[in-house]
């Protein structure tokens, strides 16, 4: 039997801006009622960045992410993902100071130092922004890289999952990066099972081509193993196209706001309780199930919603 797919609610991200969609979630309310409704969807995973009340800015404050995961945890069993990707500007240290402060069961683990492309979408709303800082934060990215270096890597798989029993999905943007975890791997830093997260149609990362699709995930059961759990996420138009390829192969999804902010073509979103909604009515013509939070936990081996500290 074809293993049930582990959905992730990816609610707000910190690529987009208020300006692209009215109704990406920001303020805490609004966010942790946009959680529990995607939760009640199918999700069964939330990833979460962080973001400042008055203007959807992005933030790395531990208690933004506290409030968040508390009120979401309060009405859900739902696993809550925490970034330590961020957003661009924001340096190590305060990315991963979130994860010691609030030790959940999941984080991300970004594999490699890269550059992350939102400036294109600055001439869309060029003249239209709701807040300052959001034309000069996606010009940023033109510059400035993201930063996941060879250290950093290794500071999370030596130290702090060991610190704080949070488990680590790994985020690839491309080939290299599985190539990357492979090494750690045989070094016998990573232990089963691997998560991986393939992120595909990042303006710097790999597109968002079928056979791109195929060739990652085959890429990684060649280098990694059976003992794997491997997630496919599309950027943009591509969400729904790429997300069945991925599930039909065996392998878990990611929707929501933070990777597209439209349902369907030329039509916003109103909530990821839509994205998740759409994602099982695709799953169900295709006789593919979706997985509970618990059968998640159980799968990816995490320490339980009692371990964390919110």
């Amino acid at each position: 039997m074809a293993k049930k797919v582990i959905v992730t609610a990816a609610v707000t991200g910190a690529s987009f801006t208020p300006t692209m969609n009215p109704h990406l979630p920001y303020k805490p309310d609004h966010l942790i009622a946009d959680s529990i409704a995607a939760v009640k969807a199918g999700a069964a995973i939330i990833h979460i960045h962080g973001r400042n009340a008055h203007d959807g800015s992005p933030t790395s404050d531990p208690e933004v992410f506290r409030e968040y995961a508390a009120g979401i945890k309060a009405e859900t069993d739902a696993v809550i993902n925490m970034t330590t990707g961020g957003a661009t500007g924001q340096t190590i240290d305060e990315r991963l100071n979130v994860v010691r402060v609030l030790q959940p069961e999941l984080c991300s683990c970004n594999l490699g130092t890269m550059n992350y492309g939102g400036f294109p979408m600055i001439p869309k709303y060029q003249g239209n922004w709701r807040f300052d800082w959001e034309e000069s934060f996606l010009e940023s990215t033109r510059t400035e890289p993201f930063a996941s270096s060879f250290a950093d890597i290794e500071y999370m798989l030596k130290f702090l999952q060991n610190e704080t029993g949070t488990r680590l999905e790994f985020e690839a943007y491309d080939v290299g990066h599985l190539y990357t975890l492979a090494y750690y791997a045989s070094m016998g830093l990573v232990q089963g099972p691997i998560m991986v997260q393939m992120v595909m149609n990042t303006l710097g990362g790999i597109g968002p081509d079928i056979d791109n699709v195929v060739f990652m995930v085959r890429t990684a059961q060649r280098l990694l193993g059976d003992d794997l759990e491997l997630s496919i996420l599309g950027g943009g138009r591509y969400q729904f196209d790429l997300i069945t390829v991925g599930a039909l192969m065996g392998c878990n999804v990611r929707v929501g706001m933070e990777d597209n902010l439209y349902i369907g073509k030329g039509q916003l979103a109103e909530s990821n309780a839509q994205y998740v909604e759409k994602a099982r009515r695709i799953f169900a013509e295709l006789s593919l199930e979706v997985a509970t939070p618990d059968e998640a936990r159980r799968r990816f081996g995490l320490k339980g919603s009692d371990q964390v500290k919110f």
